[in-house]
């Protein structure tokens, strides 16, 4: 194939032979004067031998045709050096010119040009410089002829060349049936349709696009619990209920009615239910939104379960009657990187722990935090990392009119955590994980408070430091009498009308060690091992000793008995179980604990183990196993048994079967 620069210059070369062969006439009949006869002016110049300054091939094959007959002198070849050409205008002294050739050529050129050497118009130079101009554009015009023949050839042959053969696969067919067109048809159709979709672009305004940075997320558990005492429990019939003394009406001491009790006996079938719905939002630059709802028998921090079939408040609930449906979290969060390696997150509004934990002694996993909070993360290299969290959370804050019913109000008693966390993970060796993490919580205005001395007349009758009660108990702290009832002759000098709240008995400033080591020798299967260590510095059990209610010694009349430590140890085999993602993964586990009385608040740790609470130590035995990446069961069974005070004994079984979005 020719390029389109050749094609170009050919089509240019055959232009310019075309038009001097058109005005080739008519030079001629300008040129050429009458004459008398012919006479043998000039002789067509014989090929020169191959040497240097030879004629084209183009040239030579055009004299070779017009070549004197044999015999016929041969003229001598006409010079191309300047220097011999004549001048332009002839010599008026001179002899009058010669022509080039005597003999005639049958080429119309030389003849044109050796009459105009004869006529002095052109000296031999010129005209030697005139016929090798007319030999190089004959040769020109010859190659172009030729490239335009090869031109014209390639196309025709082009043009017979046979049919292109079908491959083996190609089916060709002379009929197509309507039913297999519309089945085609409707085949390309789903095709765009689908490509359409996953790409927005045959209805880019059919979804705002702020729904695109919105993912969707949540669980659905159902589970069975079974709570079965031991005999020997119920020797003394005192296990004060204080969380729903604290919830409600106060409680007359002086009464000769039980206060609330807890069940301790009595062997109970619970079935439950979760639901659990979220939105993570992507707002752009660095901040994110997050919103969760759960279920729920009630607002408590330590629990999403519904039972199924419970009475609600005011008597309401079970025959098929609907659920409550609670705000679990919502948040803002705003994400930086300050460096590379170096990464700052700020949280406000209510969000998950931030605080490492390796069990469920001081938080439950239901448990999330209120208020502002911020976390920096360093990585230092491949192998080790470390962060550090915080926050200040609030626990409660006093209702606006408190008290309701009395024109004269109280000062505010709120109640605040203040929380940091120190935490490192590294690889000692290959195939050995280690994170801990080391905290401080203080909190602030938790314990209970003796209220100014006053006189309730009825159960309506607030005292100034009702509010320093918790409004969320499980069991296990110690509690005190927060009313300073003054003895008079209104209630009886104080064995009537003696209304009362309680209240922690200790304030709360723990230190925790949080650690796990992950062994990962025998992959994909991890072997883990846990520990968690937790101390109230607050603790003073003097003070305690001197307003305690319960945790006493001889089934409440003896010296306190409390404590101020709890510690977990356990271990782990297979895959952590909030990590499962297919059919066949699984794990099992044994620990051990001992939470003491008064080591953490008993409102937000473990929910399950004997029944929630502290004051227990015992072990737990747990296996799981998922029926697919989204479902998977468990099995737990745990043994408690209360560490001060009267005998406690508990076993809770737990089967459930959740199913993750």
């Amino acid at each position: 194939m020719l390029t389109s620069n050749q094609v170009w210059r050919r089509t240019y070369a055959c232009f310019t032979a075309s038009l001097l062969s058109a005005l080739l006439p008519s030079l001629m009949k300008a040129a050429e004067p009458k004459l008398p006869a012919p006479l043998p002016l000039l002789a067509e110049n014989t090929a020169p031998p191959p040497a240097a300054g030879a004629l084209s091939p183009a040239t030579a094959g055009a004299e070779a045709a017009s070549a004197p007959a044999a015999g016929t002198p041969a003229a001598a070849p006409i010079s191309t050096d300047p220097a011999a050409a004549a001048p332009v205008l002839p010599d008026l002294n001179g002899a009058a010119p010669q022509p080039i050739a005597t003999t005639p050529s049958q080429n119309v050129t030389l003849n044109l040009i050796n009459r105009l050497v004869q006529k002095g118009i052109l000296t031999h130079g010129e005209a030697s410089d005139l016929i090798k101009g007319a030999e190089q554009d004959a040769a020109f015009a010859k190659a172009q002829a030729q490239a335009v023949a090869e031109t014209q050839a390639a196309v025709m042959a082009q043009g017979a060349m046979p049919p292109v053969q079908p491959d083996n696969d190609e089916v060709r067919v002379t009929y197509i049936p309507e039913a297999v067109k519309s089945q085609i048809r409707e085949q390309l159709r789903n095709e765009v349709l689908t490509q359409a979709r996953n790409e927005r672009w045959a209805s880019p305004n059919a979804i705002p696009e702020w729904t695109q940075r919105i993912t969707m997320f949540g669980d659905v558990r159902t589970q069975y619990q079974g709570f079965s005492y031991p005999d020997g429990n119920n020797t003394t019939g005192v296990f004060p209920n204080f969380n729903l003394i604290n919830t409600g009406a106060p409680f007359d001491v002086s009464g000769a009615i039980f206060s609330p009790q807890l069940n301790v006996d009595k062997h109970r079938d619970t079935y439950l239910m979760r639901m659990r719905l979220g939105f993570d939002i992507d707002l752009e630059d660095g901040f994110t939104a997050g919103i969760r709802f759960a279920t729920g028998t009630t607002n408590t921090p330590v629990s999403t379960n519904q039972a199924l079939g419970a009475a609600g408040p005011g008597g309401q609930g079970g025959n098929f009657s609907k659920y409550q449906l609670w705000l679990d979290r919502a948040f803002v969060k705003y994400d930086a990187a300050i460096s590379p390696d170096t990464h700052v997150a700020l949280f406000l509004g209510r969000f998950n722990n931030l605080f490492m934990t390796s069990s469920e002694i001081m938080w439950d996993e239901d448990v999330a935090l209120d208020g502002a909070a911020f976390q920096i993360d360093q990585q230092w290299n491949p192998n080790f990392r470390s962060w550090l969290s915080g926050g200040v959370f609030t626990v409660f804050n006093t209702a606006l009119n408190f008290p309701d019913n009395s024109p004269t109000k109280t000062s505010s008693y709120d109640k605040y955590l203040f929380a940091a966390q120190f935490g490192v993970e590294f690889k000692p060796v290959e195939k050995v994980e280690v994170k801990m993490g080391f905290a401080y919580y203080d909190w602030k205005n938790i314990e209970g408070r003796l209220s100014d001395p006053y006189v309730p007349l009825n159960n309506t009758d607030a005292g100034s430091t009702d509010n320093s009660r918790p409004l969320f108990a499980q069991k296990g702290n110690t509690y005190r009498a927060i009313r300073n009832i003054t003895p008079t002759a209104l209630n009886g000098f104080g064995t009537t009308n003696q209304f009362q709240y309680f209240g922690l008995a200790t304030p709360f400033r723990q230190i925790a060690w949080s650690g796990r080591v992950n062994l990962n020798h025998w992959e994909p299967m991890q072997v883990s091992l846990l520990g968690e260590f937790v101390k109230n510095l607050a603790f003073n059990r003097a003070a305690i000793n001197s307003v305690a209610v319960n945790n006493r010694t001889g089934g409440g009349s003896g010296n306190f008995a409390g404590g101020d430590t709890a510690w977990f140890m356990g271990v782990n085999v297979g895959k952590p179980y909030n990590t499962f993602k297919q059919y066949g993964d699984w794990n099992v586990g044994l620990s051990y604990r001992y939470v003491e009385s008064d080591s953490v608040v008993d409102g937000f740790t473990d929910s399950n183990f004997g029944g929630g609470g502290t004051n227990m130590k015992g072990y737990t035995l747990s296996a799981a196993m998922a029926l697919s990446k989204a479902t998977a069961i468990r099995l737990s069974y745990m043994a408690a048994a209360q560490i001060a005070g009267p005998t406690l004994r508990s076993d809770v079984v737990m089967f459930d079967l959740t199913a993750k979005f």
